[in-house]
């Protein structure tokens, strides 16, 4: 089995939340990562999302630098058009 990992980068004009996620986002660039597997058994070419991750900039004063947060890909879209 192969997995297949894209990365994106989107951009949010004004802070943001998601589900799972304690405060507001800031406004700016993130990465998107998506882990994906191919359909095997068929008789097209598709694939199925196994993940979606979102990095996140540490916040200010804190000891975090960085941060990985599992997403929903629904989510994100829908922040994204009301953005």
């Amino acid at each position: 089995m192969t997995i297949r990992t894209s990365k994106k980068t989107v951009t949010f004009n004004r802070p943001f939340a998601l589900s799972g996620v304690d405060e507001a986002l800031p406004a700016g660039a993130y990465t998107v990562e998506t882990d994906e597997e191919p359909l095997e058994g068929i008789s097209f070419l598709a694939d199925r999302r196994l993940s979606t991750r979102l990095h996140v900039g540490g916040v200010p004063g804190s000891r975090v630098l960085n941060r990985v947060i599992a997403i929903d890909p629904k989510e994100l879209d829908a922040g994204l058009e009301r953005n």
